[in-house]
């Protein structure tokens, strides 16, 4: 029996070539399924696996004689690469700086985000953990500024035939169930940004995307970890800062289209294949102002014991 998801039913196969196996045991030590163990000085595949090879890649990635193959679960030998030499990677001052170089950004010029800077915020955000291979995150790319705004009048009109719900009477309804902070929530935020993502939109000011002339949502299905989304969308704005783009996540997009039948509507519309306990929106583009300040940020606690 192997951990489903969306891609993957089985589990994974584990071939060992038993020539060039040297008996090192690396495999064995980061192989947490316990799917491998030495014996007879070679490493051989185990009755006592707790999952399945879930095809981690970690044994092939770390093996020095290229001795274990993992084949399945949308992996093969040719997914394993050689490291960029140590000296490549960027020094903690340098990524730091990065980091505090990037804050969101909600102005954009117009000018298009080249299609090989797409490609290369996709392939910097691929590298991000996950919570089980094969990656469940799906990426829904909206490219091009008129396709930008048509989703955002899109979702203003879907806003329009849900507005009920942040009507007085409905607020109260839902107190009880779910509780003093969403009630707080939805009237002092989700309210009125109803209002200015229906009656704003229609003045012609978009506050849902802000025209951004790329949008990418992340979201995953039903069987992933829910963090994977959004750890993938912040690999990509971090990409996004170093390709000198602009980000910003559009975070009240997505919890309105999740459940219900017009939601479900809107999904099918746009391509999107499910709806997900968590995703975001991340707006991408070049920036048409510049900081020259950042701003510090504090944790809510830090507790140590």
């Amino acid at each position: 029996m192997a951990i489903p998801t969306t891609r993957a039913k089985e589990k994974a196969e584990i071939k060992v070539n038993k020539d060039l196996c040297k008996g090192c045991g690396l495999c064995v030590s980061v192989c947490k399924d316990f799917s491998l163990e030495i014996i007879e000085k070679k490493v051989a595949v185990s009755e006592k696996s707790v999952f399945g090879c879930i095809a981690c890649g970690h044994c092939m990635a770390i093996c020095p004689t290229g001795a274990i193959e993992i084949h399945g679960r949308e992996f093969s030998p040719s997914d394993v690469f050689e490291l960029p030499p140590k000296e490549n990677n960027a020094s903690y001052d340098q990524l730091f700086s990065l980091l505090q170089h990037r804050r969101s950004i909600r102005e954009f010029k117009d000018k298009e985000i080249e299609p090989d800077i797409v490609e290369k915020i996709l392939n910097a955000a691929k590298t991000a953990p996950m919570g089980l291979p094969p990656s469940d995150v799906n990426v829904l790319i909206i490219q091009g500024k008129e396709k930008s705004r048509e989703f955002a009048k899109d979702f203003s009109d879907y806003c329009k035939n849900i507005k009920f719900m942040s009507s007085g009477w409905f607020l109260a309804l839902m107190r009880p169930f779910w509780g003093k902070e969403n009630d707080e929530m939805f009237r002092g935020f989700l309210k009125p940004l109803f209002k200015s993502y229906t009656e704003d939109f229609e003045k012609g000011n978009n506050y849902i995307n802000y025209d951004a002339p790329l949008l990418m949502y992340f979201y995953a299905s039903p069987y992933a970890d829910p963090a994977d989304p959004i750890v993938v969308a912040t690999y990509a704005m971090i990409a996004a800062e170093s390709l000198g783009l602009g980000t910003c996540m559009l975070g009240a997009v997505h919890p309105f289209i999740q459940s219900g039948g017009k939601a479900r509507k809107f999904r099918e519309k746009h391509g999107i294949k499910f709806k997900s306990k968590e995703g975001i929106f991340v707006a991408f583009g070049y920036p048409s102002v510049k900081y020259s300040k950042g701003v510090k940020r504090t944790f809510a606690s830090v507790s140590q014991f």
